[in-house]
Parts: C-alpha cells; sequence; structure tokens
C-alpha cells in the first residue's frame, strides 16, 4: 500500500515555496466543490494554479487539492483549506442558515476517506450505521402548549385566531389545505369560548394520545417545560415575557405517566438550563422526579444556546443536548447527522435536531406547501440513507390539532422511514448508541499487521441494534470513485464479538 501524508492549510506555507507549488491568494470564506458538491469553507481557503478534473475545486474549477508524489509508493496531498479549524467552526459556532442545507462536516469526512482509500490504502472504520439499518430517526416532540385554555388574551391565543380563521382562508386558496381542514380550523376558533367556559372539551389536549397513536410504539421523546410562568434568561437578560410557558411539568403529570409507560422517553425542554448549572440541575431535578429516571436530556426552549451550554449541562448531569439546530430553517447547523461531543465537555453529547415543524410551514420562516415540505425532507432522508447518522425530528404537541393539521407531512414521513427500515429511537437511545460507538478501540494483535481487530470498551445498555465494522478495498493506482460506486465489506459486531478482518479483503 502507498506512504501518504495530507497536509491542510487555508494560505500559503514553506512547504508550497519549496516544492514550488504555485496558489491563489487565500481567500476568506467561501465555496468548494467536491464532486460537484457545494462544501461550504468558513475560514481561508487556496486552490491550486494546475488544471484538469479534481475531486475538490473551486468556483473557477482550479484544484484545491494537488498530490506531490515522492517515489513510486509514497505521495502527499496539499488540501487548500484548514480541516481542524473547519470541524472547531461546525461544531461550536454552526453554519449560517444560509448554508443550512450543506452536511458540510459529513463531506469533509467523506472527502478524507476518499483521499486515503484512492491512495491504494486500506481503510477501516466504524460507520455511524446500525447493524440491520440504514440510519437512526429520531422523533421528538418539545412540549409548549398543551392546553388552549391556559391561553387567554395573550399571543398565543390571538396568534390561533388569525391563523385558524384568517389564515386558512389564505391556506386554502393556495392549496395548500383541504377545505375539510378550513371547516375543522373554523369550528374550533367557534369553539374557544365553549372551551373557556369548561362546556367543550379543550382540543388542544391529549397530545400524548394523539402521538402515541399515529407513531404505534415506534418510540420517541418529549421534551417538557419544568416550571411555568417564567421567561428565563438570554444573553442581554431577561428573555422576552412571551417564552413563559402557561404550564409546566407537574400539570400534565398522567400525561407524562402515559408517556413513559408507553416505552417512549420525557426529556427536559429547559428554561434557563443552557446558561447556568445550578438552575439546570433544579430544572433537570423536577423532570427525574416526574419520570422516575435519572438519565434525563435536554432540548431548550426557543432553543437557546451559548458556547456555555454545554458545560452548564454537564455539570447539572444532563444525559445528552439536542438544541442545536435551526429555528427559521431545516437542515444541518453543525453540518452532520452524528451526535457528536462539544469540545470543551468530557462526557455530554449533543445529538443535532435536523427539522423542525415551524420552520418549514409557518409564513415567516420558510413557509412551505406540504408537497414542498415532503421535497425537502426526503432529499434529507436521501442523504441519511448515504451517509447514515440519525436525522432528528421535531414535530410540537399541538402540530396534529387545529388550527396547523399538520399531521399529512408527518404521516408521510414517518411512512418513508418505515420504507427503508429505519432503527427508529428515543434521544436517550440514539445517544446511548453513539456512546457504543465511540467506545470502540482498534488494535493489532501480537504485531499482526495483516489483520484489523476491533473491540467495544466500557459496558453499554443492552437491546440495542449493533455496530458495524467497514473495510474499504484500496484502489490502486491512484482512482477517484464515482459517488456510489465505493466498494467496502461490512462486518456486523456488537459488544460481546470482537470482529477481526483481514486487511487484504475484497468485495
Amino acid at each position: 500500500s502507498a506512504r501518504l501524508t495530507l497536509l491542510y492549510a487555508g494560505e500559503k506555507l514553506e512547504f508550497d515555496a519549496e516544492e514550488q507549488i504555485e496558489v491563489t491568494s487565500p481567500k476568506d470564506t467561501g465555496i468548494l466543490f467536491y464532486k460537484g458538491v457545494p462544501l461550504p469553507i468558513y475560514g481561508t481557503s487556496i486552490s491550486f494554479a494546475e488544471k484538469g478534473t479534481a475531486i475538490l475545486s473551486d468556483a473557477e474549477r482550479r484544484p484545491a487539492i494537488t498530490n506531490l508524489h515522492r517515489g513510486q509508493n509514497s505521495v502527499v496531498k496539499r488540501i487548500g483549506y484548514s480541516l481542524f479549524s473547519e470541524i472547531a467552526t461546525l461544531l461550536t459556532a454552526g453554519q449560517p442558515a444560509a448554508y443550512a442545507g450543506a452536511p458540510t462536516l459529513d463531506l469533509h469526512i467523506a472527502l478524507l476517506r476518499e483521499m486515503i482509500v484512492a491512495c491504494g490504502i486500506t481503510l477501516a472504520e466504524v460507520p455511524p450505521i446500525p447493524t440491520g439499518h440504514p440510519f437512526i430517526a429520531c422523533l421528538t416532540h418539545d412540549v409548549d402548549h398543551p392546553s388552549v385554555r391556559e391561553h387567554r388574551w395573550d399571543h398565543t391565543m390571538f396568534g390561533f385566531l388569525y391563523r385558524a380563521v384568517f389564515g386558512s382562508v389564505g391556506q386554502l386558496i393556495r392549496g395548500r389545505i383541504q377545505f375539510n381542514d378550513l371547516i375543522t380550523n373554523w369550528a374550533a376558533a367557534f369553539k374557544l369560548p365553549f372551551v373557556y367556559m369548561g362546556v367543550a372539551n379543550d382540543f388542544w389536549c391529549g397530545f400524548e394520545d394523539r402521538y402515541l397513536q399515529l407513531e404505534k410504539g415506534l418510540g420517541s421523546t418529549f421534551f417538557v417545560i419544568p416550571f411555568k410562568n417564567y421567561a428565563g434568561k438570554d444573553t442581554q437578560g431577561l428573555a422576552p415575557r412571551k417564552r413563559a410557558s402557561r404550564y409546566q411539568a407537574r400539570d400534565i403529570a398522567n400525561a407524562i405517566r402515559k408517556i413513559v409507560e408507553a416505552g417512549c422517553e420525557v426529556g427536559l425542554h429547559g428554561i434557563d438550563a443552557w446558561l447556568d448549572s445550578p438552575r439546570a440541575y433544579d430544572e433537570l431535578q423536577e423532570i427525574r422526579n416526574l419520570t422516575g429516571s435519572s438519565k434525563i436530556g435536554v432540548r431548550m426552549h426557543w432553543l437557546y444556546y451559548g458556547n456555555q451550554s454545554p458545560m452548564a449541562l454537564e455539570q447539572a448531569g444532563a444525559a445528552y443536548d439536542s438544541s442545536v439546530g435551526y429555528r427559521e430553517t431545516v437542515g444541518y447547523r453543525a453540518g452532520t447527522t452524528q451526535a457528536f461531543k462539544p469540545p470543551e465537555v468530557e462526557r455530554l453529547l449533543e445529538l443535532p435536531m435536523h427539522v423542525m415543524d415551524t420552520a418549514l410551514f409557518y409564513p415567516d420562516y420558510l413557509g412551505l406547501s406540504p408537497r414542498k415540505a415532503g421535497e425537502r425532507l426526503g432529499a434529507m432522508v436521501d442523504h441519511a440513507a448515504r451517509m447514515g447518522g440519525c436525522l432528528t425530528i421535531n414535530w410540537h404537541d399541538r402540530s396534529l390539532a387545529p388550527e396547523r393539521l399538520w399531521d399529512g407531512c408527518y404521516r408521510d414521513l414517518i411512512q418513508d422511514f418505515k420504507s427503508r427500515n429505519v432503527w427508529f429511537a428515543t434521544a436517550g437511545q440514539a445517544i446511548s448508541w453513539f456512546q457504543k460507538r465511540r467506545s470502540v478501540v482498534f488494535e493489532m494483535e501480537n504485531g499482526e499487521s495483516d489483520a484489523v481487530f476491533a473491540r467495544v470498551t466500557g459496558h453499554h445498555d443492552a437491546g440495542a441494534p449493533g455496530l458495524r465494522l467497514r473495510v474499504h478495498r484500496p484502489r490502486e493506482p491512484f482512482q477517484i470513485a464515482p459517488s456510489g460506486s465505493e466498494t467496502y465489506v461490512d462486518i456486523a459486531f456488537d459488544e460481546n464479538l470482537d470482529a477481526r478482518v483481514p486487511v487484504g479483503v475484497s468485495a
């Protein structure tokens, strides 16, 4: 096999002058193209003056990777950006909404893998793909408004009435809802005074029954608010008053009991947990007391998140966080479908949130029709099917009720997941699987250089799918494979089985 050296940097180096590599002037941020797919770069990048087809290029089709051959089996690849700087940006600041659709971190990994295998080197990895399934689907629900009766003369009530009475007409004219949906929303608006008087059923209540019936044992996660009438804090001081909830977790104790008994998970929809470790502990403890579970994960209300959040949550004993995502769009804020460990913590994993229903449908955000929303979701499902990982969905508690009635798109998404045989996992189960994957170590046994030995370390929750060891077949000479033509061998293993595969194996 070849000897490979990878040299990443987004500026000209002394090495470039020594090797007489002609480089362009550094660019601050921009887009490179990996096999024609846009790859956002958030630091500086350079390209090279040579011509010809390249696996990575800039907008002028100049290559951003150059090869230097040193002897028959040795090559140096000079890549025109800083990999570690790019990854740090993605895992901390995240991507702006303009690049939400780019799975940037996943593309960095794919490019790195491609460069290794294309140099005739066998590569063994444990991909983020559970045994027997193409990827993980995590269905989650932020519980913000479990009862319309609690909202009187506030922005939530007026917003509901406007959208139910007038917004529904516009939606019908644009072909986004059916006539019976219009009648359902008008009927709910007419019914509202009688709900307040206690003579009509609260049509937002029973969210747990609606979801448990629709999902039919698939396993999902409900994030509930610990304390009511408190808006919490933002970076400027007190958060806007409308962030305060009209309910608290204790008010829906019966719903929480049903959710837990159905095998689903209840997590914390935090208020100040993102900012303050003692407050995070108090909020987590409230949910622990109601569920009887010691392992409670977090998603912050309004997705509040800052550089201090991972450390505050870890110190408070949170099982995981799932707040990294977009309010205004859907996509990959951290650039990946994989759970990851933020750089400043030791244990806590982040499960990125990729899709939120309000971002898809609200006019102030994407404002998509059900058909366009389905197309947008389909592209993300296709990416997960290719790359693995966990696609995390957030459908709010009242999104199946008037005036939203967003059940059709959600049903179609679940059916798509089922047709692809995904593993439906709660957020906690998904995190547990990623922790198991992260525990794998590779060893050479007794100095044998022709075998790879993979072993799971530590103790992990039973019942989850196993792992797979993927051995990529090397290509020679330095060839670039078209997307989808990669050759590899997968071997399933778990904590009770060590996988030992000859390096020279071929598919």
